[in-house]
């Protein structure tokens, strides 16, 4: 797989479900929080594919052990599996598995939906030839939480981290997205 390769829904599943036989075979019960796109794209079918799974897992030593051994058997880039994302989970982290696979030997959960939205929120990254942003990921977690104010949304990023990470450029940005879906949603 080469770096612009993207990982679709039932790759994800695929490797998860090989993880999990791996796991299996030493004995070893392992835990996954996936965040980011590959929670987007498996608990809300939100987007096609993703280019990595962010995640936080437990026993941390086995389950990068048998993540590398899946990049080998699945051709996935080494980090497929990584845990870049533990420098943005906030300390008032909420979870569920809602909408994720279910494994005997690999227990898979994922931020709340208005958690993933704090989250995407805090990111606003914008698309470029690496990414494709986080704006259609806000939208659909807007639109699933049913908020239809920004100061709402606003509340809801400072319910999961401190005022002061909320930039002014993050809070126009929200405003702006808001006014976009009720703009959309006129007759």
């Amino acid at each position: 797989m080469n770096s612009s390769d993207k990982l679709t829904k039932e790759q994800i599943l695929a490797a998860l479900a090989r993880l999990n036989e791996l796991l299996h075979e030493k004995g070893v019960m392992g835990e996954i929080c996936i965040f980011g796109g590959a929670a987007m794209v498996l608990a809300f079918d939100a987007r096609e594919s993703t280019r990595d799974v962010d995640g936080i897992f437990v026993p941390k030593t086995e389950v990068i052990k048998f993540a590398r051994q899946v990049a080998e058997e699945f051709d996935f880039e080494p980090d497929w599996l990584n845990d870049g994302v533990k420098g943005f989970v906030s300390s008032d982290s909420e979870f569920t598995a809602d909408g994720m696979p279910v494994f005997n030997n690999l227990r898979i959960m994922r931020p709340t939906t208005e958690y993933l939205l704090a989250m995407k929120c805090l990111a606003s990254r914008i698309a470029d030839s690496t990414t494709d942003g986080d704006r259609n990921d806000i939208i659909t977690l807007i639109k699933l939480t049913g908020i239809t104010d920004a100061s709402e949304v606003c509340d809801l990023v400072v319910r999961y981290y401190k005022e002061s990470l909320l930039p002014p450029r993050v809070r126009f940005y929200i405003e702006e997205l808001i006014a976009e879906l009720k703009f959309d949603s006129k007759p």
